[in-house]
Formats: structure tokens, C-alpha cells, sequence
């Protein structure tokens, strides 16, 4: 029992040493646009492919998520995905509708961006510009569950 013990507490001396080396914790102002996603899915695959969730096909999963504390991202044009830290002028993401509100709407954002273990963060502080859902594409894909598209795309 105790050589486990000793291996596991060296494993994680040399985990503890070797961190900075791996980590890039200096942050930079940014600006990103893209749309707000449910990471868990997006990454997972476990309700279809990148392009069936997102967008209004994917709205209501992504609403359920977010309210269970499954962490947001912000997907850019680009393909990177950033999880969100913190949304403007709220102190505890889980405990707020500010992220309902804006889930699957495309925004312009900016914030301080954070890169650890290959991972982009975002602090969001100033969203400049929502355009709303403009990934229509619940008739392509369906929905999740079916017959729940966003009210405003019925």
C-alpha cells in the first residue's frame, strides 16, 4: 500500500514541477465573434456532428446543458472553440439566465484571453454585438428533442 502511495505522490511532484512548462497563463485582450455553444456535445458527438449542434437544431439541448452546468464556449469562424470563464457583469456563471439568453446566438465579444494545456478561455467582458440565432438549420438536422425549435423559428 505504501509503494503505491510513494508512486502516486512522485507522479504528482513531477505533475506539479512540470505544469509551467505546459502552461501559458499570461492573458491578452481580444475580440472574437462566433456562436455560443454547448461544449459538451460540440466535443462529445454525442448528439451528431459539429454542424447538427449548433444553431437553432441544437438550441434547446444547448439551453439544458447550460442550465445543468455544462461549460459554455464561444465557437469562431474560425473553428476554435473558447470556454467561457465569466460573462460580463455576472459572478457565477451557473447561477445566472444571462448565458440562457445568449445561448446559440452569434456574438462579438471581447475579453482576456487565456491559453493553458492547449485550451482557450475567455473572460467575456463587454459583448459589443449579438446578431441572434443565425444557424438556421433545424430543418436539415431536426431538433433536439424533436419539435423544439426556438420560438422565434417555428
Amino acid at each position: 500500500m505504501f509503494e503505491r502511495l510513494g508512486a502516486f505522490l512522485a507522479v504528482v511532484s513531477m505533475a506539479m514541477f512540470a505544469q509551467p512548462a505546459f502552461a501559458n497563463t499570461s492573458a491578452k485582450l481580444i475580440e472574437i465573434k462566433g456562436e455560443v455553444i454547448d461544449t459538451w456535445c460540440y466535443f462529445s458527438g454525442v448528439m451528431g456532428g459539429e454542424d447538427a449542434v449548433i444553431g437553432s437544431a441544437h438550441h434547446t439541448c444547448a439551453l439544458w446543458c447550460a442550465a445543468g452546468g455544462i461549460p459554455v464556449g464561444v465557437l469562431t469562424e474560425e473553428g476554435e472553440v473558447f470556454m467561457v470563464l465569466k460573462y460580463q457583469g455576472e459572478d457565477v456563471l451557473e447561477k445566472t439566465d444571462t448565458l440562457m439568453e445568449v445561448q446559440s446566438d452569434i456574438i462579438t465579444a471581447k475579453g482576456m484571453h487565456y491559453v493553458r494545456d492547449g485550451v482557450n478561455y475567455i473572460v467575456v467582458e463587454n459583448v459589443i454585438a449579438n446578431d441572434g440565432i443565425q444557424v438556421l438549420n433545424h430543418e436539415d438536422y431536426g431538433s433536439v428533442p424533436p419539435n423544439s425549435f426556438p420560438k422565434n423559428y417555428q
